[in-house]
């Protein structure tokens, strides 16, 4: 089996066009067909299994079908394929307009330009579409002035787009022969084309390139609807000219070409641009440091900003406190601070500045500033709340989102769409049924029938443990896209229904699948103990990304696989750089198998590869110092843990559990003596452990990851985990519900999950619990969802 998985990983192409060679006459009756899962597999970008079942189908393609053929060899860059296509073609084929134009793109697209002309010369009735395609392919490929010899031969006149691209011929060669040619051309061009922006923009370029500032200048005054790329050839036409002082005395032109070359991602023209500038505005320091935001480099923003000598205005500081927020570092959090500190009081009422600001704080994890900026704002809007609550999801105070929105109710601020989103994802976090219903009950219905909405509706259902809600809201939508799709996969697969997934994984339109649902369905394989499925799935995919060879290596480690999962990860490196995800998914599966030999060689490995990654590598110094404990070492567990912990410098995550009591959320964590009703709590526990006890259930030492203190027994020790104690919290409400639902931050571990599946029995109630990787529903007949895969 895992020779096969490696085999698969490797051969899948070659089997899928044995298999299309042996059956594709059944498969694909008609062209019809043929093209309609071509086109699928083109548009998901699957180009090499596309022209696989092009070669295999030839006999029955039509011109449609080669056209996307070749389009698919260009895209794809196999020059040799191409031209093998084009040596099978008929006279017929050969004379389709369609397919020459394609055939033309193709070969100068590869710089075949002798093919290209070839081509070219054979079409005796040459569109300006043709024209076009020729000119602009012998720009290209830096053949520009053969343009002119073309345009001279042409026999039809140049439409807008064919001029658009002689000036472009014109502006590269920028020659005697170019000047004469380009002006003659746009004196001569059509009344009707000179309100056309793209056109005449181009001309203006030309004759910048010409050094015919003057003409260039009337141009640009004549045209009525100036684009910012219009603006932006005159800019850079005058700094070819070296005509600073033309458009020092313009702020809108300088700005407006600021913000279009950063936009473009070409910063260091922007920056060349700003730096000839001798008088600098605010605006256009604006527009630099939202660029270098715009193209993530947000250093080079809080750089500018130290330079700045000049008043800020409210844009400045709403611009400065997203870049502080990007970065999060010491640096950005020290003037972040002392901006906000320092800002006038008349910034102090503006929403959009103050947003920022709280949004920044948020980012730092600076929760009691951004409540009190939060507080002290006059005229709150639903953005002002919004920022505020999505603050508190980053932060994972979810909870206090619903009193906030209590707030915006009492003081009739209606939420929109982006408001209800960040409720629904408040709801998605704190994992509780009643928050969901209480907030879905009042989503007005016109935002209810949005999409985005539904999405973010289905994963919260899926999340919070309704599955069939999450399916409700799935029917009700009516033109599903990928998100949709992909939540209700997710929605499955969380919650144990790994068959499920796969199904409507295959349901799903093969054009709408990407990376996150390839990883979704794997997920529920892997949570499920579906191999043979993941397998499949696995070997489907064509682009396999880190994170879904992680999740295959998940899948299997799960199973005790090693040898595969390593064989994957080893693959996988020949190519790419090690990923500290697939060593967790491996060690995790080690742990769960107590296998400490190959725990240490994994984590050797992982504090060898990824040095600086120290909250994940001290996950896994928890998981293999947990292996020694299981295996009785408890002494070696406390040392390892401790020197290496210490050597890490960062903290381990503590375990916490929460759930809903009479509306409100009450969160413990092991051992937890703060909440007043805990006598009652552990005495639960105490009746729940002796009639567990009776009914042959032996608490596992192995699950203790420490030595026991004096007056501590095995039973108290795992018996006191954080999802035990609100889950006895639960059981001695009045009355005894008999639905429960619990979230951890952590994984439940193998102990806690026994011992719940008993109390579910006991108690004949409903017990679900949300950890870190999926969502447990214990049953009252004492099963779990998961088939004990977690």
């Amino acid at each position: 089996m895992i020779r096969n998985n490696s085999y698969w990983i490797y051969r899948f192409n070659r089997l899928l066009s044995s298999y299309l060679s042996k059956n594709g006459e059944n498969l694909f009756s008609s062209s019809v067909t043929l093209n309609s899962t071509m086109k699928k597999l083109f548009d998901s970008k699957q180009y090499k299994e596309a022209l696989n079942l092009f070669d295999q189908n030839f006999e029955i393609c039509n011109d449609s079908t080669i056209d996307m053929a070749i389009k698919a060899c260009t895209v794809s860059k196999d020059y040799s394929r191409g031209t093998r296509i084009q040596q099978r073609l008929s006279s017929k084929s050969l004379n389709n307009s369609y397919i020459q134009a394609t055939l033309l793109r193709f070969y100068l697209e590869f710089k075949d330009i002798d093919n290209a002309m070839h081509l070219f010369s054979s079409i005796t009735n040459k569109s300006n579409y043709i024209y076009t395609i020729m000119f602009k392919g012998l720009i290209t490929n830096n053949m520009a002035e053969k343009v002119f010899d073309l345009l001279h031969e042409m026999k039809i006149e140049p439409n807008q787009f064919t001029f658009t691209v002689v000036f472009n011929a014109c502006a590269a060669v920028a020659n005697d022969r170019a000047r004469k040619i380009g002006k003659k051309v746009l004196a001569e061009i059509p009344e009707n084309y000179r309100n056309n922006t793209i056109l005449l923009t181009s001309a203006v370029n030309m004759l910048m390139k010409f050094g015919d500032v003057e003409s260039a200048e009337r141009i640009f005054r004549s045209i009525k609807t100036k684009n910012i790329i219009t603006y932006g050839a005159m800019m850079k036409g005058y700094i070819g000219n070296e005509m600073f002082d033309k458009y020092r005395n313009y702020t809108f032109i300088l700005t407006s070409a600021v913000n279009m070359l950063m936009k473009f991602g070409d910063v260091e023209s922007a920056e060349r641009i700003f730096r000839s500038s001798k008088t600098k505005n605010i605006i256009t320091y604006g527009a630099m440091m939202k660029g270098y935001i715009g193209n993530e480099m947000f250093e080079k923003a809080l750089d500018l900003f130290e330079q700045i000598d000049i008043q800020l205005d409210g844009v400045t500081y709403t611009i400065v406190f997203n870049a502080c927020a990007k970065l999060c570092n010491s640096r950005a959090i020290k003037i972040g601070r002392t901006l906000l500190a320092d800002m006038p009081e008349k910034n102090r009422n503006d929403n959009v500045i103050i947003n920022s600001a709280i949004d920044m704080l948020m980012k730092f994890g600076d929760i009691k500033n951004a409540e009190r900026i939060f507080r002290s704002v006059k005229a709150k809007c639903a953005s002002t709340y919004g920022v505020l609550m999505k603050g508190y999801n980053l932060n994972g105070e979810s909870w206090k989102c619903f009193k906030i929105f209590e707030e915006m109710n009492q003081k009739g601020i209606i939420p929109d769409e982006i408001t209800w989103n960040i409720l629904i994802g408040a709801c998605s976090n704190s994992g509780m049924l009643h928050h969901c219903q209480y907030i879905m009950d009042r989503i007005p219905l016109n935002i209810q029938n949005n999409i985005q909405i539904q999405n973010s509706l289905i994963d919260m259902w899926g999340k919070c443990g309704s599955v069939e809600k999450a399916k409700n809201i799935f029917n009700l939508v009516v033109d599903r896209d990928t998100i949709t799709y992909t939540a209700m996969i997710n929605a499955f697969g969380l919650n144990g229904m790994g068959t499920r997934a796969v199904e409507l994984y295959r349901e799903m339109p093969n054009n709408l699948r990407n990376h996150f649902s390839h990883i979704c369905v794997l997920n529920a394989c892997s949570h499920a103990g579906l191999l043979h499925e993941a397998r499949t799935i696995f070997n489907e995919i064509s682009l396999k990304t880190e994170l879904i060879v992680t999740t295959m290596v998940d899948c299997l480690s799960r199973l005790f696989m090693f040898n595969g999962a390593q064989m994957l990860i080893d693959d996988y490196e020949k190519i790419n750089t090690p990923s500290i995800a697939m060593y967790m998914s491996l060690l995790s599966g080690a742990r769960n198998n107590r296998n400490s030999n190959l725990s240490e060689k994994i984590y050797e490995r992982m504090k060898s590869l990824f040095p600086n990654e120290k909250e994940s590598l001290a996950s896994g110094v928890v998981l293999l110092a947990n292996i020694y404990s299981s295996l009785g070492e408890h002494e070696e567990a406390k040392n390892f843990r401790s020197s290496q912990i210490k050597e890490l410098g960062v903290k381990v995550k503590v375990g916490l559990s929460w759930t809903e009591i009479k509306g409100q959320i009450v969160q413990l964590k092991a051992h937890d003596h703060s909440h007043p009703q805990s006598a009652e709590i552990y005495a639960k526990i105490d009746r729940l452990k002796s009639k567990a006890i009776e009914n042959g259930f032996i608490f596992d030492s192995s699950w203790i990851t420490r030595s026991l203190n004096e007056n501590e027994t095995i039973e108290s020790v795992l018996c006191g985990h954080s999802e035990l104690l609100v889950i006895a919290l639960n059981l001695i409400q009045e009355p005894v519900p008999k639905f429960i639902q619990v979230v951890k931050n952590l994984r439940v571990c193998g102990h806690c999950h026994q011992f719940t599946k008993v109390i579910a029995k006991i108690e004949q109630c409903d017990i679900v619990v949300r950890d870190a990787n999926r969502i447990h529903h214990f049953y009252p007949n004492g099963q779990c969802s998961c088939q004990d895969h977690f």
